[in-house]
């Protein structure tokens, strides 16, 4: 039986933040638009569920409304660097905290209210995004436009390049849902827990999320790691763990090809420092419709990665900054520079909650750095360690 053709402007493949954020935008803006997902929702997902003060920004702005008051906030962080407690930072620019499972479906639904046609549940048969076909088991879009919004595993990325992620940039987490725990615990997070990654204490009222993840390479046995991350707070070790592929590190240089444009986790849009991808998955979806909007606009739909590449340089440009930091950071020769600073420097521990609160950007905190660096570069050495001690 042939499948029944439906035509659209935009089918956007995935309903996460990012193709939520990108079906309600594009629906707002008066595009028919298809939105797909193999999954019902709601639905689980592997995510420490930070949602960030970025995050809560572009939430206001693309799906016009306050954050839910399910939300738990907090406002102070046990920060932690390559085993050494680097202090508690009381104060911080909130940072908020949510279940995938009930985020994903907030954010699906108000895109389907907005007027996105709800094609989730269903797998895809067969996929020529360039041509804009998509077939489903009874029924085949065909739109001038598709974004994928489909995840690390991204089909659609695989369709366009072969595959979809290179594994020896690709990143891995491991995560576990545990009890509820003190709800006034404040957040723990701790870089280097894992090889060029970070581990992360989220306490919520539903559960304790906790997890580590790093680069996949450089990670051989992130099960230990994990194990013994778990046993700093006490979980059992027979808890169940989640694996998922974490795409952090580069953007992708190309996030698509002429009509179709890739967001969210699809395009490696996720912190290469703090790991957070759910603010740049909103935004980059956002901009992807916005991009699409314009390219049929001008009747030109293969105008469209032109125009998104264009829209996505704020965020872009903030990547290349943030892996600059992530060097500062991870690499080995600097690592015993940036404890020890981090660790007598309440301005540096700071400037990384603002980050996160969304108070300032990757931009701003470089120019802190490089004022520091003379500093941190001796703190590496130990020279200035020697220094102060012989005066």
């Amino acid at each position: 039986m042939t499948p029944a053709i439906q035509y659209f402007d935009l089918i956007v493949i995935g309903a996460g933040p990012a193709g939520s954020a990108a079906a309600r935008t594009a629906a707002a803006q008066g595009l028919r638009t298809a939105l797909v997902d193999k999954a019902r929702f709601p639905r689980d997902k592997l995510c420490g569920g930070g949602f960030t003060g970025r995050a809560a920004r572009y939430f206001r702005e693309i799906f016009e409304r306050d954050l839910p008051p399910e939300f738990d906030s907090k406002t102070a962080v046990a920060l932690y660097g390559f085993g050494e407690k680097l202090g508690v930072i009381a104060d911080i620019p909130p940072v908020y905290l949510t279940m995938r499972f009930t985020l994903d479906d907030l954010l699906f639904r108000l895109a389907t209210e907005a007027g996105a046609q709800d094609f989730t549940g269903q797998r895809i048969v067969h996929m020529a995004p360039e041509t804009g076909r998509v077939v489903l088991n009874d029924t085949e879009l065909r739109a001038p436009v598709v974004i994928g919004a489909d995840g690390i595993n991204s089909p659609t990325a695989r369709a366009l390049f072969g595959r979809p992620f290179d594994p020896e940039e690709v990143g891995f987490a491991l995560e576990c849902e545990a009890p509820p725990v003190d709800p006034d615990a404040i957040l723990r997070i701790d870089m280097g827990a894992a090889e060029w990654g970070y581990g992360w204490s989220f306490p919520k009222a539903e559960s304790h999320t906790v997890g580590v993840g790093g680069v996949h390479s450089r990670n051989p046995d992130l099960k230990a790691i994990m194990r013994a991350y778990m046993t700093e707070f006490d979980i059992a070790p027979d808890m169940r763990i989640k694996g998922q592929y974490l795409p952090f590190g580069r953007a992708r240089k190309r996030p698509g090809r002429a009509n179709v444009l890739l967001a969210g986790d699809a395009a490696w849009l996720v912190d290469p420092v703090t790991g957070e991808g759910i603010a740049y998955a909103m935004k980059s979806g956002q901009q992807a419709a916005l991009a699409a909007r314009d390219a049929l606009a001008r009747h030109e739909p293969g105008a469209a990665l032109m125009l998104y590449r264009h829209r996505l340089r704020p965020i872009t440009q903030a990547m290349r900054h943030a892996n600059l930091v992530r060097l500062l950071i991870y690499w080995g020769p600097l690592q015993r520079g940036f404890v020890r600073a981090a660790r007598g420097s309440g301005h540096l521990r700071h400037d990384y909650m603002r980050l996160l609160g969304g108070e300032i950007e990757y931009s701003d905190l470089m120019r802190r750095l490089f004022r520091r660096l003379p500093g941190y570069l001796l703190r590496a050495s130990g020279l200035k360690q020697t220094v102060q001690s012989d005066t």
